[in-house]
């Protein structure tokens, strides 16, 4: 079967024609973290069977969201990574975000939590940290890091190899802050670790 388009002359249609299909935004979402191999990518999308992200990837990389390349040595195999027109969507997947948050509630038993999942609900709250550099984030589920610049912010999951501050959140605090019923300076059990400009912006902050 092909693909089906709303055969609408409207940009959001269009849009929705290339990454409205079911999981392909969530494929964005974590490509946005970097370059993934596929088995990375079955295992931080669970629910979706392997012919649907196969077909997924296949369609996003057809239309130049996507692209598959090889590992630089010493790694082996391919990886799938975004290309610029699909880094572009991050604006998108925030807003989603900011407006989704309403409906994020306490944690369903049936649902599945990465730490990296909170990483663009939480760029979105800390967009007025005047500062650059690497922070970790620590949370119950895991870590993952950004990279603070003065032309945005990226994530990575897991822990930097060196970062320049750390940020620790608790249950409490990172629910409030993702859903966004509460700013930085709002909420308690957040602590701040480092001694460099970005630790010092980020406590301010705080």
């Amino acid at each position: 079967m092909g693909r089906r388009s709303y055969d609408q002359h409207c940009a959001i249609a269009r849009a929705l024609d290339v990454i409205g299909e079911r999981w392909a935004m969530l494929i964005v979402r974590e490509l946005l973290s970097g370059p993934r191999r596929y088995t990375d990518l079955h295992a931080d999308l669970p629910g979706v069977s392997t012919d649907v992200l196969a077909a997924r990837l296949k369609e996003l990389e057809g239309d130049g969201v996507v692209e598959r390349r090889r590992l630089p040595s010493p790694a082996t195999g391919h990886a799938y990574d975004l290309t610029a027109r699909g880094r572009a969507l991050l604006p998108a997947l925030s807003a989603l975000a900011e407006w989704g948050g309403a409906e994020l509630g306490a944690p369903r038993p049936t649902d599945a939590v990465r730490a990296h999942w909170s990483a663009i609900p939480l760029i979105r709250r800390l967009g007025g940290v005047a500062a650059e550099g690497i922070l970790d984030v620590r949370l119950d589920e895991g870590a993952f890091h950004l990279d603070l610049t003065p032309a945005g912010a990226t994530y990575h999951d897991g822990a930097a190899p060196k970062a320049d501050a750390t940020l620790t959140l608790t249950p409490d605090a990172c629910h409030l802050l993702v859903t966004g019923a509460a700013e930085p300076h709002d909420v308690t059990g957040a602590r701040v670790q480092g001694d460099t400009p970005l630790a010092d912006a980020v406590r301010a902050a705080f």
